[in-house]
């Protein structure tokens, strides 16, 4: 087991430095000038010439990325331009909240998408499996930004039920910075009333990054299952006498949730990359609206720090998934 992470954990850096690598060249491909950018609208053409030079963008590319990289090594993600802060410092800011709606989305996708995966499988073709399988093409199919206006205009201004944005009501105190996340932050300092109020800010943006991770799982954990009560093992147990609550709940599920897992790990990439669309909606203040800034403002230092943060929380995990993987089944665990 630890050759398995000592092995995972050097595979990440080749990848994360291909990562930056691509992410570096194509934000250098794109017909932008952050000198003039930086330089406002009011300026000549020689001081931007000046700005272009001062911060090294008139140099070739490839000794822009070197540069770059021996700043990365020394720890130092850059400035951003738009925020005129370190890099770090703004990821530092921001990242617990992209952290906490994504974590909180993957949470009601799981415990929502696996139950509803087995109870379409032990109902296949009937009713209930039709429903859930139109449910589950819709989920893939609907867009957030869509999804995430209607949610807005249902629970927030025709029923007044949940916020329409933010993290916390405006007239309401943060909790105590100790994770950065309000919710968990809020439950270590006692405060219920902080707890309730970040609840009600995060259910609509979780439930909108949710909604296709959700119907994914949907499927993946019905195909499964359906896959599992054929095998000759389940039939045995069965015809011996199992109860089929039994056979289901420590047989199959084990076997057929392999491959679920494994998917979640995938969705989660994507649901940091949909965080961008449903932050700057429900105008939650993580990465996503930061990176939204950066890409406006051909701001190229911040983008390459979110790219290898996600990166490696993307690795991580990917790598936690593994060791899950391994443990539900333990043949995946003898291979290791």
């Amino acid at each position: 087991m630890f050759l398995f992470l000592l092995r995972r954990i050097l595979l990440v850096v080749p990848v994360l430095f291909g990562l930056l690598t691509l992410t570096f060249v194509l934000t250098h491909l794109v017909p932008s000038d952050p000198a003039a950018t930086l330089a406002g609208d009011q300026a000549t053409p020689v001081q931007i010439a000046e700005i272009r030079a001062a911060y090294g963008f008139d140099r070739p590319i490839y000794e822009q990325f070197v540069l770059y990289m021996a700043q990365l090594a020394r720890g130092d993600l850059g400035f951003s331009y738009f925020t005129h802060r370190p890099v770090i410092e703004d990821l530092s800011a921001r990242l617990p909240a992209t952290l906490e709606l994504t974590f909180f989305a993957l949470l009601i996708s799981v415990g929502l998408g696996i139950p509803l995966g087995v109870v379409a499988a032990l109902n296949h073709n009937r009713w209930l499996d039709q429903l859930l399988r139109v449910f589950s093409v819709g989920g893939i199919a609907i867009a957030s930004f869509w999804l995430a206006l209607m949610l807005q205009l249902l629970f927030s201004m025709e029923f007044d039920l949940l916020p329409l944005r933010g993290r916390i009501s405006i007239t309401g105190d943060a909790p105590p910075t100790i994770t950065g996340a309000y919710l968990i932050d809020a439950l270590l300092a006692g405060r219920p009333d902080i707890f309730g109020d970040a609840l009600e800010h995060i259910v609509l943006p979780a439930a909108t990054l949710a909604f296709g991770s959700l119907a994914t799982i949907v499927r993946f954990s019905r195909s499964g299952v359906l896959e599992t009560l054929q095998k000759d093992f389940v039939i045995f147990e069965t015809a011996i006498g199992y109860p089929r609550w039994i056979i289901i709940g420590k047989y199959v599920l084990r076997n057929a949730l392999v491959s679920t897992i494994t998917q979640i790990g995938l969705l989660f990439g994507g649901l940091i990359a949909g965080a961008v669309v449903v932050e700057a909606i429900f105008d939650w203040p993580g990465i996503g609206g930061y990176t939204a800034g950066a890409i406006f403002t051909a701001d190229f230092q911040p983008l390459l720090g979110v790219t290898l943060l996600i990166g490696a929380v993307y690795a991580v995990v990917n790598i936690l998934v593994d060791l899950i993987h391994a443990w539900i089944d333990p043949r995946v665990a003898e291979q290791l």
